[in-house]
């Protein structure tokens, strides 16, 4: 069977340039839908999170706005409540080896930005994951997990030249938090030497495979993401 831990932010806020907190966690369509798409591949999934903390859904990932419709809505509140007892007890970030896992899987949200990018044992985690090519899937903002992915040993950045996408620099001024932002995924992946690319369009579904890592760009790369990895590893 595939083993596939989910990695989960547990901050339910971001705090922005002149130090106010935005309300936010974990983009629900980022984990709802990777999360469909491994179990009913049959393979068994794990969440794990920062001291294992319940992770908080940003609120406007469950408002029609953030999803398109009232009926979309309803269906991921359903699928929330549905596993609770899942998502009410995350293994602890700190307790996790990567070697037990085929998958590490990262949704996003603009809650790794405010934790799991500065997260010591997250970017261990994603080291060993590298440095023994397991497969690795980083979604949206959750990109900003691997500014954390330094080796111990020499402080270099194990990404360095990797080929991959995330949340884009234009995406966030759509969103009106650009300019609000102490940092943007996209200017510090490229700061940092990866290889970044982006859909021609703003929140077109977007995907980008280096070996084992596969990232995909916004909400709308949940399920291309997800399904390429099942596909590649089936």
């Amino acid at each position: 069977m595939t083993n596939v831990l989910m990695v989960l932010s547990a901050a339910s806020h971001w705090t922005l340039a002149d130090g106010t907190q935005h309300p936010t966690g974990v983009w629900a369509e980022e984990f709802l839908e990777p999360y469909r798409i491994f179990t009913e591949a049959g393979w068994k999934v794990q969440l794990a999170s920062p001291a294992g903390v319940a992770p908080t859904f940003d609120a406007v990932s469950l408002s029609e706005g953030g999803v398109g419709s009232a009926e979309r809505v309803a269906e991921f509140e359903s699928r929330i409540a549905d596993l609770q007892p899942v998502l009410q007890h995350p293994l602890r970030l700190d307790a996790v080896n990567a070697g037990d896992y085929d998958v590490i899987f990262y949704p996003g949200g603009h809650g790794p930005m405010e934790d799991l990018a500065v997260d010591d044992d997250s970017g261990q985690l994603i080291v060993e994951a590298v440095k023994s090519n397991t497969t690795l899937g980083v979604l949206c903002h959750a990109p900003a997990a691997l500014l954390a992915a330094n080796d111990k040993k020499t402080g270099d950045w194990v990404l360095k030249g990797r080929k991959m996408t995330g949340f884009a620099n234009s995406e966030e001024e759509i969103g009106g938090l650009a300019d609000k932002a102490k940092w943007l995924v996209e200017t510090r992946l490229v700061e940092l030497g990866a290889e970044y690319s982006k859909a021609p369009e703003p929140f077109a579904s977007y995907v980008v495979v280096d070996g084992q890592l596969y990232t995909g760009q916004n909400p709308a790369s949940s399920v291309a993401v997800a399904e390429r990895i099942v596909a590649d590893k089936s």
